[in-house]
This record gives C-alpha cells, sequence and structure tokens, in this order.
C-alpha cells in the first residue's frame, strides 16, 4: 500500500451509559482486528487509517472507536477516565466483534488493551483476545509519567481546579489532566505485578519516543514474564511512529500476528 485515502463514510455510533460512542466497522474474516487509539487521538489518525486499508485488502474485519470527548464521539473530554473510556471499549467490543481479535493499542490505547483483557478474564471471556499488537504503550503514564513530572505550579492547580494544561505538540489543543483522571489512573494500575495475557504480545517502540520512553516499555516486558512477548525498537521512532517506514513495520507485525494465529504451529503430544 503506497497511497492513502481519508475514510470519508461517516460514523455510526453505539451508545454507551447515556453517550454517543462513535465506531467505525469493516465486516470481514478472522481474526478480526481492533484498534485502540492513544489520548486525545481518534479512529481516523494515520495508524488507524492505515490499517483499515490492509484489513479490507486481506478481507479482515477492522473495528475502531472514539472514547468520549475524542473525535466523533459526544461526551466532554475532561470528564474522562480510564475506567471511563475502558466501560466504552467493552461494550464496543462485545457488541461488534465475534470470533478471535487482536488488539492493537497505541499509547494509552496499550493501557486500555491490557484492562480489557483484564476485565474479559474476570468473566471467562480472555480467549476473544488472539494477539496483542501494542506500538509505545503507555500503561500505567498517568502515574508513571505524568505525575513525576508536575511541577509545584501545575500541582497547585490541580488542587485548586481540579485540572491542569500542557501544551502538546502534536496538536493546537493542549493536554488537560484532571485531578479525577489522575486519581482514576492509580485504581487502573497494571505494572504492579504479574501481567499475565495468555495470547503473543508484539511491541513496536520507538527509541527516540520522547512522550513513552523506551524504558518504559522494557519495564512493562518486565510484567509479562508468562506471555510470549516479542519487542522491537526502533532506534530513530519517535512516539508516533507512522512513517511510511513505521507503517510497513505495523503492517508486518500484524501480518505476522495473523498468520500465527491461523496457522499455530503444530506441537508435539504429550508423552
Amino acid at each position: 500500500m503506497t497511497g492513502m485515502l481519508m475514510d470519508i463514510t461517516p460514523p455510526q455510533f453505539h451508545t454507551v451509559d447515556g453517550i454517543e460512542i462513535a465506531y467505525r466497522r469493516r465486516r470481514g474474516g478472522e481474526p478480526g482486528l481492533v484498534w485502540l487509539g492513544g489520548y486525545r487521538s481518534d479512529m481516523l489518525g494515520t495508524k488507524a487509517e492505515w490499517l483499515d486499508q490492509w484489513a479490507a485488502s486481506n478481507g479482515l474485519a477492522y473495528l475502531r472507536h472514539d472514547y468520549s470527548g475524542h473525535g466523533e464521539s459526544r461526551g466532554e473530554f475532561r470528564d474522562g477516565t480510564i475506567s471511563l473510556w475502558l466501560e466504552q471499549t467493552l461494550a464496543v467490543f462485545r457488541e461488534f466483534t465475534s470470533g478471535p481479535q487482536i488488539v492493537i493499542g497505541s499509547s494509552m490505547g496499550g493501557w486500555i488493551a491490557l484492562r480489557l483483557i483484564e476485565e474479559l478474564q474476570k468473566v471467562g471471556e480472555g480467549g476473544r483476545v488472539a494477539g496483542l499488537v501494542l506500538i509505545a504503550p503507555a500503561p500505567d503514564f498517568t502515574s508513571e509519567l505524568v505525575e513525576p513530572q508536575l511541577t509545584n505550579k501545575q500541582r497547585r492547580q490541580i488542587a485548586e481546579l481540579g485540572y491542569m494544561e500542557e501544551p502538546s505538540e502534536y496538536s493546537p489543543e493542549p493536554y488537560i489532566y484532571t485531578k479525577k483522571l489522575l486519581e482514576d489512573g492509580r485504581t487502573n494500575q497494571v505494572l504492579k505485578g504479574v501481567i499475565q495475557t495468555d495470547c503473543p504480545i508484539h511491541i513496536l517502540q520507538g527509541m527516540k519516543d520522547d512522550d513513552v520512553p523506551y524504558r518504559h516499555a522494557l519495564r512493562l516486558v518486565d510484567h509479562l514474564p508468562v506471555d510470549d512477548v516479542t519487542i522491537t525498537l526502533v532506534r530513530d521512532g519517535d512516539h508516533r511512529l507512522s512513517r511510511p517506514q513505521d507503517l510497513e513495520l505495523l503492517t508486518r507485525t500484524v501480518s505476522s500476528m495473523v498468520d500465527r494465529i491461523t496457522h499455530p504451529k503444530s506441537r508435539p503430544p504429550v508423552q
């Protein structure tokens, strides 16, 4: 795939606790692909669109949605928390997917993906996720990456106003971190013990990522001692990993995961 056409088809909406969540669904074969975007990202971003074209050309189902306060979904961004966005993700996942899925989580979407599996496992549905592809995953980013960097002025803003803002290099709109988001992030921490997803995981991480340092991805690997984990470090890659060579790496990675799920290696019989 050399060119890219922006998806101009309007989204559909699924109501979750009174909030209309925008989603786009491409029907196709298994395993399906599920895209989970990052903080302040939307489902029409470069990587999400690239994967849509790849899914179409390979006849695979593909589902993506915008969290509340993001993209085309309703709701206020400042009301968002990891718990709320996880609840919406669970609802969309259960409603619009069937059979095995490869969940592809970018940045905060990697955190949501890990929590999604935890919640599915609680009700015996963990097997629905057959593979994970995590791009610059940011589990626990509120407590591990944001809070330690807060200045005294920002801490006062959060205490007095309930939120703080900082400029974003990706958008004219500033990043907003609310007291509620930070507090809720602590209740959703995953880097607190062994994480067991029971599926293969491939992490793609840029080594020049200023937002989520590559050491954070290495720390995540340390918490995944049971699962089959591969990490690819892109020496000159940034947080976005959206250059042509990065997109090709992404689809090679997803393709390999699809092949692995579709054609599992035969195992010798147990003696």
